[in-house]
């Protein structure tokens, strides 16, 4: 299945160029109906005029940067499920936020860097594999990532200015700062000890592209780290070390801290600027619901991924990852949280979605489609 089409609404205008047909336009609207037509129920919305999105993250909402940016091979079976074909996205099909976009009734965010056939007119994605906050001024570093935004924006010629004061800012990052970290055989006090850090980085980010006219942000916090089959089949820990449902004690720990501190920085940034609206969303909660109670939403050895090598307890091997040659794979029918080790499965992302959108883990209480203008 292609890749669905751009979004070409913004703010309830249908716009195209001059140079095209009123046959390519009518061709248009058709595939965007039945595109639209095809999305179940529990994800589309009832949004009239869809925000536009700007995300900026890691491979957690990476949809094809990586490959647009450094080339690089992202293989079958990654999209197998939903769209039957690698879209660069390190899942079996779409991730959360694909469901977010599809929320609120605008397709897929293309990646920044991908020039073929965008026209980015619902938003664009900045998210890039890998990206961390720190070190600064790195590819794809967040700052990196704002910097590319500006760039953006100041060559635009397709947003009005409106368009970017009323587009929705999406920030879903800070996982690879504590793997990073962790991976460098720091303590847990060394690593938390670097988290005001990151999280200074995520103010910088908020306060530049506030600078730059923007006034509605969207936060993630960082997942359960020591969940993550990669972190469990490589990281040598002892048993006192994993929690009641096998995750690493630590690593998760960390991650609740920074998650804490993030949550103090977006009241802080909603306290000073008081012309925004700036939503946190708990998605660590989300997610660890998920592994500690896998059988109540249908997922068999949650710890386990997919997509891998090595069979149980993680199905993990660095030396054979999903998509490179010797991997296994799980039947398409059955259930799994992890895709590929590190990241979800299309099934697990659909329901972190759903969970995100009912604004139960919200502060504060906002709905996602509150930012259609």
């Amino acid at each position: 299945m292609a890749s669905p089409p751009l979004c070409s609404f913004c703010h309830g205008r249908f716009t195209f160029s001059s140079s095209k047909t009123i046959h390519e336009v009518l061709l248009y609207l058709l595939l965007l109906s039945t595109f639209l037509g095809s999305l179940p129920n529990s994800v589309l919305g009832e949004c009239k005029n869809p925000p536009v999105i700007f995300n900026f993250g890691d491979s957690n909402s990476d949809t094809g940067g990586l490959v647009a940016g450094l080339g690089y091979s992202i293989n079958f079976p990654n999209g197998r499920t939903f769209f039957r074909r690698s879209t660069g996205r390190l899942s079996d099909g779409r991730l959360i936020i694909d469901f977010l976009c599809q929320s609120v009734d605008t397709t897929f965010l293309s990646p920044y860097l991908d020039s073929m056939g965008s026209t980015f007119l619902n938003g664009a994605n900045f998210a890039i594999a890998g990206s961390s906050t720190l070190p600064k001024n790195v590819p794809f570093s967040l700052n990196i990532q704002v910097m590319q935004f500006v760039h953006f924006k100041d060559r635009s010629i397709q947003l009005v200015a409106a368009g970017f004061r009323n587009g929705l800012y999406v920030i879903d990052i800070g996982q690879n700062d504590l793997a990073d970290s962790f991976a460098k055989n720091l303590s847990y006090k060394e690593v938390v000890k670097k988290i005001p850090s990151v999280i200074l980085e995520i103010k910088y980010a908020v306060e530049d592209i506030y600078a730059q006219g923007g006034r509605k942000f969207w936060v993630h916090n960082t997942g359960p780290l020591g969940c993550l089959p990669q972190k469990l089949s490589t990281v040598q820990k002892a048993p006192d070390d994993l929690d009641p449902y096998g995750c690493i004690s630590s690593y998760n720990d960390a991650a609740r801290v920074f998650n804490e501190a993030l949550l103090l920085l977006c009241e802080e940034l909603r306290y000073e600027k008081k012309d925004a609206t700036i939503v946190y969303v708990d998605v660590y909660t989300i997610k660890y619901d998920l592994i500690a109670n896998s059988t109540k939403y249908g997922f068999s050895s949650p710890l386990m991924a997919c997509c891998g090598f090595g069979g149980p307890p993680y199905n993990y091997d660095i030396r054979v990852t999903c998509g490179h040659p010797g991997h296994q794979v799980c039947d398409e029918d059955s259930k799994y949280v992890s895709w590929d080790g590190i990241h979800y499965t299309e099934a697990a992302n659909s329901i972190i979605a759903s969970k995100i959108l009912s604004t139960d883990y919200s502060t504060p209480r906002i709905a996602f489609d509150y930012f259609c203008n």
